[in-house]
């Protein structure tokens, strides 16, 4: 069965890059349908296609799929980020029935106006020093290596994906106060333009949040988290972890 929802946002699929989980988003492509679907950011990732060019079948389908989408009925609006910053210079343009926007504000069925944009224009708020972000750089591309390795032993023992990389990301209090800083910078947008809340993408860190009266969203990634924001026709905004569902439905295929 499908799930449709009025709105979904989704970012950080990083397409081209060996760690993107495609094969999760097709199925959550394959479950659910919505009115209006925002590509929040870092979707091809032309960064890591320059220093190694991957592109697997599975991610030539779920752009396929993306695309199509726009042709289907569903309103798509894409706000490329800092991995996908070749096509900032197309905002306001139209990509076949794609949108192209460097950010828009939503305005949700309870009335509610949402800034959204990737958030990449928030890292000087946030970046420690050079040598302090690299580090973190090369500590990062270590956790997904690691991620990696322990999914591929819990696949061959038939176990679902687990991200070792997020449950450890959680527990760095560096990681932490990073992820608060960030936060306190889109609001501080937020407040400026007089809105009531944020979605944005970039940190792979999902999470909504009521700060001051303002709500932030983070819709995650499909890198760690594969996770979804989504919009009921009520207007009520929730985070999708596809993992998990994908297992509930593993199970369900087996009881049936």
């Amino acid at each position: 069965m499908k799930q449709h929802h009025r709105t979904v946002w989704l970012s950080d699929i990083h397409l081209g890059c060996k760690d993107c989980k495609a094969e999760l988003l097709l199925d959550f492509l394959a479950h659910n349908t919505m009115d209006i679907l925002y590509l929040v950011g870092d979707i091809v990732d032309f960064w890591a296609l320059k220093r190694q060019f991957i592109w697997p079948e599975a991610h030539n389908t779920l752009l396929h799929a993306l695309y199509q989408k726009s042709f289907d009925g569903t309103k798509v609006v894409y706000l490329p980020g800092n991995h996908d910053e070749v096509l900032k210079p197309y905002t306001n343009m139209l990509f076949g029935n794609i949108e192209i926007k460097k950010r828009t504000v939503h305005l949700t069925a309870q009335g509610k106006q949402l800034l959204v944009l990737h958030g990449d224009d928030f890292d000087g708020d946030v970046c420690l020093a050079k040598w302090q972000a690299r580090l973190g750089d090369v500590l990062y591309d270590f956790l997904l290596f690691l991620n990696r390795q322990l999914d591929g032993y819990r696949r061959r023992r038939g176990y679902h994906y687990w991200s070792l990389a997020a449950y450890i990301k959680k527990r760095i209090k560096k990681a932490n106060e990073a992820i608060g800083r960030y936060r306190d910078a889109t609001l501080k947008e937020v407040k400026k333009l007089e809105l009531d809340g944020v979605v944005c993408g970039h940190i792979h860190h999902p999470e909504i949040v009521l700060q001051e009266g303002l709500t932030y969203c983070n819709d995650g990634d499909w890198i760690e988290s594969c996770s979804a924001l989504t919009e009921s026709h009520q207007g009520e905004l929730s985070l999708l972890y596809w993992t998990e569902v994908h297992a509930q439905l593993g199970v369900l295929k087996l009881a049936s």
